[in-house]
Protein backbone atom coordinates (compact mmCIF):
# COMPACT_ATOMS: atom_id res chain seq x y z
CA UNK A 1 0.00 0.00 0.00
CA UNK A 2 1.57 3.49 -1.07
CA UNK A 3 2.08 5.96 1.66
CA UNK A 4 -0.86 8.12 0.01
CA UNK A 5 -3.03 5.25 0.08
CA UNK A 6 -2.76 4.83 3.71
CA UNK A 7 -2.90 8.73 4.70
CA UNK A 8 -6.07 8.61 2.74
CA UNK A 9 -8.01 5.80 4.53
CA UNK A 10 -6.54 6.84 7.77
CA UNK A 11 -7.27 10.64 7.76
CA UNK A 12 -8.50 11.94 4.41
CA UNK A 13 -11.71 9.84 4.31
CA UNK A 14 -12.48 11.49 7.33
CA UNK A 15 -12.35 14.94 5.51
CA UNK A 16 -15.73 16.65 3.55
CA UNK A 17 -15.29 14.65 0.24
CA UNK A 18 -15.70 18.43 -1.57
CA UNK A 19 -13.46 20.06 1.17
CA UNK A 20 -10.47 17.99 0.28
CA UNK A 21 -11.13 18.52 -3.55
CA UNK A 22 -10.54 22.34 -3.24
CA UNK A 23 -7.48 22.11 -0.92
CA UNK A 24 -6.00 19.04 -2.77
CA UNK A 25 -6.61 20.87 -6.08
CA UNK A 26 -5.53 24.32 -5.16
CA UNK A 27 -2.34 22.27 -3.52
CA UNK A 28 -1.41 21.17 -7.00
CA UNK A 29 -2.29 23.84 -9.14
CA UNK A 30 0.25 26.04 -6.94
CA UNK A 31 3.36 23.50 -7.16
CA UNK A 32 2.51 23.28 -11.00
CA UNK A 33 6.72 25.00 -11.53
CA UNK A 34 8.00 22.40 -9.70
CA UNK A 35 6.17 18.90 -11.10
CA UNK A 36 6.52 20.77 -14.48
CA UNK A 37 10.22 20.15 -13.64
CA UNK A 38 9.86 16.36 -12.86
CA UNK A 39 7.53 15.66 -15.30
CA UNK A 40 10.07 13.68 -17.62
CA UNK A 41 10.82 11.37 -14.69
CA UNK A 42 7.47 10.91 -13.47
CA UNK A 43 5.39 10.25 -16.97
CA UNK A 44 7.23 8.01 -19.22
CA UNK A 45 4.16 7.17 -21.11
CA UNK A 46 3.61 4.27 -23.52
CA UNK A 47 4.01 5.60 -26.47
CA UNK A 48 1.45 8.18 -28.76
CA UNK A 49 -1.75 7.11 -29.75
CA UNK A 50 -3.43 8.34 -32.42
CA UNK A 51 -7.58 9.37 -32.11
CA UNK A 52 -9.93 12.17 -33.75
CA UNK A 53 -6.77 13.34 -35.71
CA UNK A 54 -4.70 13.97 -33.00
CA UNK A 55 -1.50 12.68 -31.54
CA UNK A 56 -1.75 12.34 -27.94
CA UNK A 57 1.43 10.88 -25.31
CA UNK A 58 -0.48 7.82 -24.31
CA UNK A 59 -3.96 6.61 -23.40
CA UNK A 60 -4.81 7.82 -19.93
CA UNK A 61 -6.61 11.27 -19.73
CA UNK A 62 -8.48 12.50 -16.97
CA UNK A 63 -12.50 12.52 -16.98
CA UNK A 64 -14.22 15.47 -16.56
CA UNK A 65 -15.54 16.69 -13.02
CA UNK A 66 -12.17 17.43 -11.55
CA UNK A 67 -10.98 20.19 -13.29
CA UNK A 68 -14.51 22.06 -14.41
CA UNK A 69 -12.76 25.50 -15.03
CA UNK A 70 -10.14 24.88 -16.95
CA UNK A 71 -7.89 26.20 -13.90
CA UNK A 72 -5.01 23.28 -13.64
CA UNK A 73 -4.86 21.80 -16.83
CA UNK A 74 -0.65 21.43 -16.92
CA UNK A 75 -0.58 20.81 -13.09
CA UNK A 76 -2.45 17.80 -14.08
CA UNK A 77 -0.45 16.85 -17.45
CA UNK A 78 2.59 17.18 -15.51
CA UNK A 79 1.55 14.02 -13.38
CA UNK A 80 1.07 12.11 -16.60
CA UNK A 81 -2.25 12.28 -17.69
CA UNK A 82 -2.22 12.52 -21.43
CA UNK A 83 -5.36 14.45 -21.86
CA UNK A 84 -7.65 16.90 -19.44
CA UNK A 85 -11.19 16.80 -20.35
CA UNK A 86 -12.44 20.18 -18.49
CA UNK A 87 -15.65 20.77 -17.81
CA UNK A 88 -19.04 20.04 -17.35
CA UNK A 89 -19.11 23.77 -18.76
CA UNK A 90 -22.64 24.80 -19.16
CA UNK A 91 -23.35 28.48 -20.79
CA UNK A 92 -24.43 30.36 -17.48
CA UNK A 93 -22.58 30.15 -14.61
CA UNK A 94 -24.13 28.41 -11.88
CA UNK A 95 -23.67 27.56 -8.33
CA UNK A 96 -24.83 23.34 -8.23
CA UNK A 97 -26.48 21.72 -5.79
CA UNK A 98 -26.87 22.44 -2.01
CA UNK A 99 -24.14 21.33 -0.04
CA UNK A 100 -22.89 18.53 0.56
CA UNK A 101 -23.02 16.99 -2.75
CA UNK A 102 -20.21 14.69 -3.06
CA UNK A 103 -18.95 11.57 -0.52
CA UNK A 104 -16.79 9.19 -0.58
CA UNK A 105 -17.70 5.05 -0.76
CA UNK A 106 -14.33 3.47 0.83
CA UNK A 107 -15.49 0.12 0.93
CA UNK A 108 -16.71 -0.10 -2.85
CA UNK A 109 -13.70 2.37 -3.73
CA UNK A 110 -16.57 4.72 -4.91
CA UNK A 111 -17.37 8.28 -5.16
CA UNK A 112 -21.28 9.63 -5.18
CA UNK A 113 -21.91 13.25 -6.54
CA UNK A 114 -24.58 15.39 -6.86
CA UNK A 115 -22.82 18.39 -8.00
CA UNK A 116 -25.13 19.66 -10.35
CA UNK A 117 -22.87 21.00 -13.12
CA UNK A 118 -21.23 23.86 -11.04
CA UNK A 119 -18.76 25.90 -12.91
CA UNK A 120 -17.96 29.19 -13.63
CA UNK A 121 -19.67 29.44 -17.01
CA UNK A 122 -18.79 29.36 -20.63
CA UNK A 123 -17.73 33.07 -21.06
CA UNK A 124 -15.11 32.90 -18.04
CA UNK A 125 -13.57 29.41 -18.92
CA UNK A 126 -12.95 30.73 -22.32
CA UNK A 127 -11.20 33.26 -21.14
CA UNK A 128 -9.15 30.98 -19.02
CA UNK A 129 -7.91 28.61 -21.99
CA UNK A 130 -7.31 32.13 -23.95
CA UNK A 131 -5.03 32.80 -21.50
CA UNK A 132 -3.57 29.32 -21.17
CA UNK A 133 -2.86 29.46 -25.11
CA UNK A 134 -1.76 32.80 -24.87
CA UNK A 135 1.36 31.91 -22.17
CA UNK A 136 2.09 28.55 -24.10
CA UNK A 137 2.62 30.96 -27.43
CA UNK A 138 4.59 33.39 -25.64
CA UNK A 139 6.86 29.97 -24.90
CA UNK A 140 6.90 28.93 -28.26
CA UNK A 141 4.76 25.75 -27.51
CA UNK A 142 7.33 24.36 -25.02
CA UNK A 143 5.10 23.26 -22.45
CA UNK A 144 3.11 20.42 -21.42
CA UNK A 145 2.30 18.43 -24.66
CA UNK A 146 -1.22 17.74 -23.51
CA UNK A 147 -4.90 17.22 -25.42
CA UNK A 148 -7.46 19.27 -23.96
CA UNK A 149 -11.33 18.42 -24.34
CA UNK A 150 -14.02 20.11 -23.14
CA UNK A 151 -17.34 18.87 -21.46
CA UNK A 152 -20.19 21.06 -22.16
CA UNK A 153 -24.10 20.42 -20.95
CA UNK A 154 -26.97 22.29 -20.03
CA UNK A 155 -27.73 25.25 -17.80
CA UNK A 156 -30.06 23.83 -15.57
CA UNK A 157 -32.18 26.91 -15.57
CA UNK A 158 -33.12 25.99 -19.12
CA UNK A 159 -36.05 23.70 -19.15
CA UNK A 160 -35.38 20.59 -20.78
CA UNK A 161 -39.05 20.18 -22.89
CA UNK A 162 -37.96 23.88 -24.46
CA UNK A 163 -36.28 21.77 -27.53
CA UNK A 164 -35.33 25.79 -29.17
CA UNK A 165 -34.30 26.88 -25.56
CA UNK A 166 -31.71 23.73 -24.84
CA UNK A 167 -30.20 24.03 -28.86
CA UNK A 168 -29.42 27.71 -27.99
CA UNK A 169 -27.65 26.84 -24.44
CA UNK A 170 -25.23 24.13 -25.99
CA UNK A 171 -25.14 26.67 -29.32
CA UNK A 172 -23.74 29.61 -26.71
CA UNK A 173 -21.11 27.37 -25.13
CA UNK A 174 -20.04 26.05 -28.31
CA UNK A 175 -19.44 28.79 -29.87
CA UNK A 176 -17.46 30.22 -27.05
CA UNK A 177 -15.40 27.30 -25.76
CA UNK A 178 -15.33 25.44 -29.72
CA UNK A 179 -12.19 28.32 -30.51
CA UNK A 180 -10.18 26.64 -27.27
CA UNK A 181 -10.99 22.65 -27.55
CA UNK A 182 -9.12 19.90 -28.56
CA UNK A 183 -12.35 18.15 -28.78
CA UNK A 184 -15.84 18.96 -27.77
CA UNK A 185 -17.97 16.42 -25.76
CA UNK A 186 -21.71 17.15 -25.98
CA UNK A 187 -22.90 16.08 -22.03
CA UNK A 188 -26.37 14.47 -22.27
CA UNK A 189 -25.74 11.95 -19.21
CA UNK A 190 -25.24 13.53 -15.92
CA UNK A 191 -28.10 12.43 -13.22
CA UNK A 192 -27.59 15.65 -11.76
CA UNK A 193 -29.35 17.44 -13.95
CA UNK A 194 -33.20 17.58 -13.84
CA UNK A 195 -34.28 16.33 -17.58
CA UNK A 196 -30.62 15.77 -19.24
CA UNK A 197 -31.13 12.09 -19.79
CA UNK A 198 -33.88 12.60 -21.74
CA UNK A 199 -31.55 14.14 -24.25
CA UNK A 200 -29.71 10.87 -25.23
CA UNK A 201 -33.07 9.48 -26.87
CA UNK A 202 -32.03 9.48 -30.99
CA UNK A 203 -35.09 11.81 -31.44
CA UNK A 204 -33.86 14.15 -29.08
CA UNK A 205 -29.93 14.10 -29.36
CA UNK A 206 -29.59 14.33 -32.97
CA UNK A 207 -30.69 18.16 -33.54
CA UNK A 208 -28.85 18.62 -30.40
CA UNK A 209 -25.80 17.39 -32.17
CA UNK A 210 -26.32 18.82 -35.29
CA UNK A 211 -26.60 21.99 -33.82
CA UNK A 212 -23.43 21.93 -32.37
CA UNK A 213 -21.70 20.84 -35.01
CA UNK A 214 -23.10 23.51 -37.23
CA UNK A 215 -21.71 25.87 -34.37
CA UNK A 216 -18.64 24.60 -33.81
CA UNK A 217 -17.79 24.68 -37.68
CA UNK A 218 -18.56 28.57 -37.64
CA UNK A 219 -16.35 29.60 -35.26
CA UNK A 220 -13.61 27.20 -36.58
CA UNK A 221 -10.82 27.56 -39.34
CA UNK A 222 -10.56 23.63 -38.78
CA UNK A 223 -12.48 20.94 -37.69
CA UNK A 224 -12.90 20.26 -33.91
CA UNK A 225 -13.94 16.51 -33.13
CA UNK A 226 -17.24 16.03 -31.67
CA UNK A 227 -18.00 13.35 -29.43
CA UNK A 228 -21.16 12.67 -26.93
CA UNK A 229 -20.96 11.43 -23.31
CA UNK A 230 -23.40 8.77 -22.71
CA UNK A 231 -25.14 6.48 -19.15
CA UNK A 232 -24.32 3.17 -18.37
CA UNK A 233 -27.96 3.28 -17.44
CA UNK A 234 -29.02 3.02 -21.17
CA UNK A 235 -30.53 -0.69 -22.13
CA UNK A 236 -28.80 -2.51 -24.70
CA UNK A 237 -31.20 -0.92 -27.25
CA UNK A 238 -30.35 2.00 -26.76
CA UNK A 239 -26.78 1.75 -26.49
CA UNK A 240 -26.66 0.62 -30.02
CA UNK A 241 -29.26 3.52 -31.36
CA UNK A 242 -26.87 6.10 -29.58
CA UNK A 243 -23.93 4.39 -31.59
CA UNK A 244 -26.18 4.23 -34.97
CA UNK A 245 -26.57 7.90 -34.79
CA UNK A 246 -23.18 8.64 -34.23
CA UNK A 247 -22.23 6.90 -37.47
CA UNK A 248 -25.17 8.51 -39.18
CA UNK A 249 -24.03 12.20 -37.86
CA UNK A 250 -20.01 11.42 -38.68
CA UNK A 251 -19.24 11.98 -34.99
CA UNK A 252 -15.40 11.48 -34.11
CA UNK A 253 -16.10 9.32 -31.04
CA UNK A 254 -18.48 8.30 -28.24
CA UNK A 255 -17.63 8.58 -24.13
CA UNK A 256 -18.73 5.18 -22.11
CA UNK A 257 -19.39 5.95 -19.64
CA UNK A 258 -20.50 8.47 -17.20
CA UNK A 259 -21.93 7.66 -13.53
CA UNK A 260 -24.14 5.73 -12.83
CA UNK A 261 -27.88 5.76 -10.84
CA UNK A 262 -27.48 2.06 -10.12
CA UNK A 263 -27.15 0.97 -6.19
CA UNK A 264 -26.60 -2.80 -6.96
CA UNK A 265 -24.30 -4.54 -5.36
CA UNK A 266 -22.12 -2.25 -3.06
CA UNK A 267 -20.51 -3.17 0.00
CA UNK A 268 -21.82 0.13 1.70
CA UNK A 269 -24.68 -0.47 3.96
CA UNK A 270 -27.15 0.15 2.05
CA UNK A 271 -28.88 2.88 5.38
CA UNK A 272 -25.83 4.36 4.64
CA UNK A 273 -25.97 4.77 0.96
CA UNK A 274 -29.67 5.78 1.27
CA UNK A 275 -28.50 8.69 3.72
CA UNK A 276 -26.30 9.84 1.55
CA UNK A 277 -29.34 10.32 -1.23
CA UNK A 278 -29.48 11.16 -4.87
CA UNK A 279 -26.34 11.19 -7.15
CA UNK A 280 -24.45 9.04 -9.72
CA UNK A 281 -22.17 6.56 -8.87
CA UNK A 282 -18.51 6.54 -9.97
CA UNK A 283 -15.49 4.11 -9.53
CA UNK A 284 -15.22 0.11 -9.10
CA UNK A 285 -18.97 -0.42 -8.50
CA UNK A 286 -19.30 0.84 -12.65
CA UNK A 287 -16.38 -1.28 -14.01
CA UNK A 288 -18.44 -4.47 -15.18
CA UNK A 289 -21.26 -1.99 -17.35
CA UNK A 290 -19.11 0.57 -18.40
CA UNK A 291 -17.14 -2.66 -20.21
CA UNK A 292 -20.40 -4.05 -21.19
CA UNK A 293 -21.29 -0.24 -22.62
CA UNK A 294 -17.93 -0.48 -24.33
CA UNK A 295 -18.12 -3.54 -26.05
CA UNK A 296 -22.02 -3.19 -27.26
CA UNK A 297 -20.24 0.29 -28.84
CA UNK A 298 -17.06 -1.20 -30.46
CA UNK A 299 -19.32 -4.02 -31.58
CA UNK A 300 -21.11 -1.84 -33.73
CA UNK A 301 -19.53 1.38 -34.82
CA UNK A 302 -16.24 -1.16 -36.30
CA UNK A 303 -13.13 -0.19 -35.41
CA UNK A 304 -12.39 3.60 -36.42
CA UNK A 305 -14.81 5.44 -34.07
CA UNK A 306 -13.00 6.70 -31.31
CA UNK A 307 -14.23 5.21 -27.85
CA UNK A 308 -13.38 6.70 -24.82
CA UNK A 309 -13.52 4.01 -22.17
CA UNK A 310 -14.31 5.42 -18.40
CA UNK A 311 -15.72 3.97 -15.78
CA UNK A 312 -14.45 1.70 -12.73
CA UNK A 313 -10.81 2.06 -14.32
CA UNK A 314 -8.40 1.65 -11.02
CA UNK A 315 -5.19 -0.64 -12.36
CA UNK A 316 -3.24 -0.94 -15.28
CA UNK A 317 -4.97 -4.73 -16.07
CA UNK A 318 -8.53 -2.60 -16.09
CA UNK A 319 -6.87 -0.31 -18.37
CA UNK A 320 -5.24 -3.04 -20.46
CA UNK A 321 -8.80 -5.16 -20.35
CA UNK A 322 -10.48 -1.84 -21.70
CA UNK A 323 -7.72 -1.56 -24.45
CA UNK A 324 -8.30 -4.71 -25.65
CA UNK A 325 -12.44 -4.64 -25.80
CA UNK A 326 -11.95 -1.95 -28.32
CA UNK A 327 -11.16 1.68 -26.23
CA UNK A 328 -9.20 3.69 -28.13
CA UNK A 329 -8.38 6.16 -24.61
CA UNK A 330 -9.11 6.07 -21.46
CA UNK A 331 -9.76 8.12 -18.60
CA UNK A 332 -9.72 7.65 -14.69
CA UNK A 333 -11.11 9.87 -12.21
CA UNK A 334 -12.46 8.12 -8.79
CA UNK A 335 -9.17 6.00 -8.54
CA UNK A 336 -7.12 9.17 -9.27
CA UNK A 337 -9.09 10.34 -5.98
CA UNK A 338 -8.47 7.15 -4.04
CA UNK A 339 -5.17 6.01 -5.14
CA UNK A 340 -3.55 10.02 -5.41
CA UNK A 341 -1.02 12.26 -7.39
CA UNK A 342 1.27 9.21 -8.44
CA UNK A 343 -1.33 7.37 -9.80
CA UNK A 344 -1.79 8.18 -13.50
CA UNK A 345 2.01 8.11 -14.08
CA UNK A 346 1.84 4.50 -12.67
CA UNK A 347 -1.08 3.23 -14.89
CA UNK A 348 1.03 4.71 -17.79
CA UNK A 349 4.59 3.08 -17.07
CA UNK A 350 2.68 -0.45 -16.34
CA UNK A 351 1.06 0.02 -19.71
CA UNK A 352 4.23 0.40 -21.27
CA UNK A 353 5.84 -2.49 -19.22
CA UNK A 354 3.31 -4.65 -20.41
Amino acid sequence: MTPYRLLFDRVLVHVDAERAHRVGFGALRAATPVLARRRPDRTRRTGSVQAMGLTLPGPLGLAAGFDKNAEGVDALAALGFSFVEVGTVTAQPQPGNPRPRLFRLPADRAVLNRMGFNNDGAQAVARRLAARQRRLDRRGGDGPQVVVGVNIGKTKVVPEDDEAAVLADYAASTRLLAPYADYLVVNVSSPNTPGLRDLQSTERLRPLLQEVRRHADEVRSDRVPLLVKIAPDLSDDDVLAVADLALELGLDGIVATNTTISRDGLRTDADEVARLGAGGLSGAPLRARALEVLRLLRGRVGPDLTIIGVGGISTAADARERLEAGATLLQGYTAFIYEGAGWPARVQRELASA
